[in-house]
C-alpha cells in the first residue's frame, strides 16, 4: 500500500523536496486541495476532481495517483455557460460512452443544472441555459444509471427541512419525468437532529442487487456533519436507513465531514472522496480528503468505511 500523506488541520506549507544550487534552495510546495462537495471521475488513466470553491464557476483538478494533484488555469465551468450568476455547488461528471460525451451535474443558486462538454477538462456548456427544476429552488442532483439503462436523478429538495427526492430522465439525461418524481429519504434518526434538519448530498451505487443511497446529515457548519446510508430493492425505493449510521463521523479527528461521492480507482478500489472544516475552528475552506469503502458478506451486505484518510495535496 502506498504510504499515506496526511495534513494538519491547518493550512500549511509541506517542502517535500530540496536541493542546493549555487547556495539556493528550490523547493516543491504543497497544499491542501480546497474542494467542498468533491467528485472524482477516473478517465483514460487520469483522475479529475470537481467541488465547490470558485465564485465564478467549477474548478477541476488532475492527478495519476490520487495523491498529488495539480489545479487547472481555467474553469471546467464558467458561470458565463449558465443562467446563474453566483453559488456554483456540488458538481459530478460522468462520461457517458453512448454519446461520447461528459455531463457534469451542478447547483446554481440554489437550482440544479446539467452541462455538457467533449473533454473533462471542459468547457463545459449549456445548450439552454436553464435550470433541471425551475419551479423551485432544489440542489445537490446526482445521476445514477441502472444496469437496464434507466438513468435517474436525485436531488435535494426545501420540503421539510433538506429532502433527497428522485425522478427518472429522459434519453437526454437532461430532462426531467416529472409523473416520477417522488421523495426518498428525510431527517429521521437522533444523530441527523444536532443541527438543523437537514438530509443532502445523495449519491447511488448497486451492489450485489442492493441500492445503496450514501448522504449526508446535519448543517455542514456543523462539527457533526458527516456521512449514513440507507438501502432499497428498487431505484424508486422505499428506502430503508442503516441502524448504524453514520458509517463516517470525525475520522482521525478531522471535522464536517460529508458531501461525498464514491468512486473506483484503478484497481477497481471503490472510494469515498469527501470535504472537512479547513480546521477544528475554522469551516472554510474546506478540504479533500478520501477513504476506501468496502461492504460485509451479510445477506444484505453492510457498507463501511475504511480506517485510514488519504489527505492529497496540490503540487505547486
Amino acid at each position: 500500500m502506498k504510504t499515506l500523506l496526511y495534513i494538519a488541520l491547518a493550512f500549511v506549507f509541506v517542502g517535500v523536496s530540496s536541493c542546493e544550487k549555487n547556495n539556493q534552495r528550490d523547493f516543491e510546495y504543497q497544499t491542501p486541495v480546497l474542494l467542498g462537495d468533491p467528485n472524482i471521475l477516473y478517465h483514460e488513466n487520469m483522475y479529475y476532481a470537481y467541488g465547490t470553491n470558485a465564485s465564478n464557476g467549477i474548478e477541476v483538478y488532475t492527478s495519476e495517483d490520487l495523491e498529488s494533484w495539480r489545479k487547472t488555469s481555467q474553469l471546467a465551468l464558467h458561470k458565463d455557460s449558465t443562467w446563474a450568476e453566483r453559488w456554483f455547488w456540488a458538481p459530478e461528471v460522468y462520461y457517458i460512452a453512448e454519446k461520447n460525451k461528459f455531463y457534469m451535474y451542478f447547483t446554481a443558486d440554489e437550482h440544479i443544472g446539467v452541462a455538457t462538454a467533449d473533454s473533462p477538462l471542459g468547457p463545459f456548456m449549456q445548450q439552454e441555459k436553464e435550470p433541471m427544476w425551475a419551479d423551485g429552488k432544489a440542489i445537490d442532483n446526482s445521476l445514477f444509471i441502472d444496469d437496464d439503462g434507466t438513468p435517474y436523478l436525485y436531488f435535494v429538495r426545501f420540503t421539510d427541512g433538506s429532502v433527497v427526492w428522485m425522478a427518472e430522465l429522459e434519453d437526454d439525461l437532461k430532462t426531467i419525468k416529472r409523473e416520477t418524481l417522488k421523495p426518498c429519504i428525510n431527517v429521521s434518526q437522533n444523530w441527523e437532529r444536532i443541527q438543523g434538519r437537514i438530509n443532502e448530498g445523495p449519491f447511488i451505487v448497486k451492489h450485489q442487487g442492493i441500492y445503496y443511497m450514501t448522504y449526508s446529515a446535519n448543517h455542514f457548519e456543523s462539527h457533526y456533519y458527516g456521512v449514513g446510508y440507507a438501502t432499497a430493492s428498487s431505484p424508486h425505493g422505499p428506502w430503508t436507513k442503516f441502524s448504524g449510521n453514520p458509517i463516517l463521523l470525525k475520522p482521525q479527528g478531522y471535522t464536517g465531514v460529508g458531501h461525498h461521492s464514491l468512486f473506483k480507482d484503478k484497481e477497481g478500489q471503490l472510494k469515498m472522496v469527501f470535504h472537512a472544516h479547513y480546521a477544528p475552528n475554522k469551516v472554510l475552506p474546506r478540504i479533500m480528503l478520501m477513504t476506501d469503502v468496502h461492504f460485509t458478506d451479510n445477506a444484505v451486505p453492510v457498507m463501511y468505511t475504511g480506517e485510514d484518510i488519504l489527505a492529497p495535496v496540490v503540487i505547486r
